[in-house]
């Protein structure tokens, strides 16, 4: 314990707390069917039970802990003082959004909204939209790792195309999340939330493409 970093630990007690939630919905949770999906007006469109729901966070905490720990071995195990902060980096992003997943996960399905058969579309895009924020800010700061980031074949044989995709990824998220925040309140639904989920796929669509593009004119580039 005394060779783990902060973000050991705190991926340890997010883990936990999920964990933990996940054990209660199991064992507490409602006998009645449980919302576990919505269409894009909100409406639910598939119902499941408590199990589900459990098994669902509970894959959500193993699958934390697992990404959490082996990106700080990377980080840990780092000698270059640069390489090493951008897999903590990575660590912290991993942690947070995993912690925000589970927690809207839990909200959708036990909140009293969804228990009318139905939750705002403006939740789901303001929550979408903080994420990409979230994301942003942090991409293009996380070393190469097989976890985060635009893990393309070609950002793995090029460090120049990883960095520039992760970058051009960073820039997208961050404003079309910041403008997804700003507009859900005025923004017509479910519109907004199509727009919203639309931009996420362009942003991951031209960060791949970049990756291509700066490896095959990377003279450094390794082949395939």
């Amino acid at each position: 314990m005394k060779s783990m970093s902060l973000y050991d630990r705190l991926a340890f007690a997010v883990s936990l707390m999920i964990l933990a939630g996940a054990a209660w919905v199991a064992l507490k949770g409602p006998t009645t069917p449980i919302p576990m999906h919505f269409d894009f007006s909100g409406n639910v469109d598939r119902y499941g039970s408590r199990t589900e729901l459990a098994t669902v966070l509970g894959g959500l905490g193993v699958l934390n802990i697992f990404v959490a720990l082996l990106t700080g071995h990377q980080a840990r195990s780092a000698t270059d003082p640069i390489r090493k902060k951008a897999l903590a980096n990575g660590q912290l992003m991993s942690v947070l959004i995993m912690a925000a997943v589970a927690v809207m996960v839990s909200w959708s399905s036990l909140g009293p909204t969804a228990a009318g058969g139905t939750i705002n579309p403006s939740i789901t895009s303001a929550f979408i939209s903080g994420v990409s924020l979230l994301c942003g800010a942090m991409m293009g700061k996380v070393g190469p790792n097989p976890f985060i980031g635009v893990k393309t074949p070609w950002a793995y044989r090029s460090r120049l195309a990883w960095d520039k995709a992760n970058r051009l990824a960073a820039r997208l998220l961050f404003w079309f999340g910041l403008a997804g925040l700003i507009a859900t309140p005025f923004a017509p639904q479910p519109q907004l939330l199509s727009i919203v989920v639309g931009a996420m796929l362009i942003s991951a669509a031209w960060a791949t493409f970049e990756s291509w593009r700066v490896w095959r004119n990377d003279p450094e580039a390794q082949p395939f």
